[in-house]
């Protein structure tokens, strides 16, 4: 429904839901050519295509389950990048203790990735980020510097496009200087921010992700297409296979009547890998780079439109930021009595407090759908994202409205 904007991924695109339709009647796996062929050339032609749109001029992509292991694989391959013994010998073939680094907003996959990792959730370092929310690249500096002398070894850095929360984009450019300085993996998170790259209006926001070693991008979340489809991106070939090959012979049989090289189950640490293509492949047959272009133009329409009848009502919602870079809308909404109070601590307490409340008439009033949070020093505040292309201007007049009718006695 158009007035669900609590996740990232909102929105039903017709096209994709056949597609998904036909891939649970065709019931395949996606571990080799042979049972899967088709697929299979759908997810090598259309990750071909992602990559000359990230600005990757080689290298080799896959489908994975979600962008957390998404971003696990960009870690994996790292970690053998620097150190291919380390498949074979594990810890015996590191130097020291590795460390990873991240915004201090970065989704909590990336410290999942450190514990899945043998690395330890303490070995994920946290750079602090700017008043944008962006992470701040001569801290990274600062921090790597620390962690070297600490006798640790840094090797993979995670910029992220499009944070879970505030939505905001890292500096591509100033981080990718940073990670050459220091020989280190450049890695992007862009799950959530990824589809600005179809818009020639919002493309500047991750300018420098093709200086990247890796991204990771979810179609499922800006582009609409169904749960789930999510791509990791890599800009040197054979990483992959090389990091996860366990060269099982009763599948990955190396005199097979066709080239081997589209047997894609031995990239990944999966066996089963479900079909995520067909319902990419088959939408952007439909939209095409021109309609996923008027898809995102009009998400960013959408939001710059619920800032504006916001800003029109400041007694009644309270907003973190009024320039969002994506279509992340924070804010608070205020209750008919907390308008003619000053603002301070006191009220922001009370205003913490009631958004759960609102919360909870409006999944009982079953009219609206909208997420909120705490973040650092602020207090639980409403996190509305757009990225249906079904939302109209009536559906944002209504949510506001409706917000007011349900919270206004608060």
């Amino acid at each position: 429904h158009p007035r669900f904007m609590n996740q990232l991924s909102c929105g039903l695109e017709i096209v994709s839901l056949a597609g998904e339709w036909l891939t649970a009647a065709a019931n395949t796996n996606m571990f080799t050519y042979e049972i899967a062929p088709v697929f299979i050339l759908m997810e090598k032609v259309t990750m071909r295509h992602m990559r000359e749109i990230i600005g990757y001029k080689a290298g080799d992509s896959i489908l994975a389950p979600g962008g957390s292991i998404s971003n696990l694989y960009a870690a994996l391959a790292a970690r053998h990048k620097m150190f291919p013994e380390y498949k074979k010998k594990g810890l015996a073939a590191l130097p020291g203790e590795l460390v990873m680094f991240t915004s201090l907003h970065s989704h909590y996959s990336l410290m999942g990735a450190a514990a899945t990792m043998g690395l330890g959730t303490e070995n994920l370092v946290e750079v602090p980020v700017d008043d944008k929310w962006r992470m701040i690249p001569a801290e990274l500096d600062r921090l790597i510097q620390e962690s070297k002398a600490k006798g640790k070894v840094p090797f993979f850095v995670c910029a992220t496009s499009g944070t879970t929360v505030m939505g905001a984009f890292d500096p591509l450019h100033a981080i990718a200087d940073v990670c050459e300085k220091h020989k280190l993996w450049f890695h992007v998170d862009a799950a959530w921010g990824g589809g600005v790259l179809l818009s020639k209006n919002q493309r500047h926001k991750m300018d420098g992700v093709e200086r990247s070693h890796s991204i990771t991008w979810n179609p499922h979340k800006l582009m609409g297409v169904l749960l789930q489809c999510s791509t990791v991106h890599f800009q040197e070939d054979g990483l992959l296979i090389s990091c996860n090959q366990m060269c099982a012979d009763y599948l990955f049989q190396q005199d097979k009547p066709y080239d081997v090289n589209y047997d894609t189950g031995d990239k990944v640490i999966q066996c089963g890998r479900h079909n995520d293509i067909f319902k990419l492949w088959l939408l952007w047959r439909s939209k095409g780079d021109e309609g996923f272009e008027k898809h995102m133009d009009h998400l960013f329409e959408m939001t710059s439109y619920m800032i504006q009848r916001m800003k029109q009502h400041p007694d009644k919602f309270e907003l973190l930021n009024d320039e969002p870079e994506c279509t992340n809308v924070c804010f608070w909404y205020v209750p008919h009595r907390l308008r003619s109070m000053k603002a301070g601590p006191e009220r922001h307490q009370i205003l913490g407090e009631i958004q759960p409340i609102l919360k909870g008439r409006m999944m009982t009033s079953g009219t609206l759908m909208i997420g909120y949070q705490p973040l650092d020093h602020h207090p639980n505040f409403f996190r509305n994202i757009i990225s249906s292309q079904a939302v109209r201007r009536e559906d944002i007049d209504f949510m506001l409205e409706e917000l007011d009718r349900l919270g206004y006695d608060l």
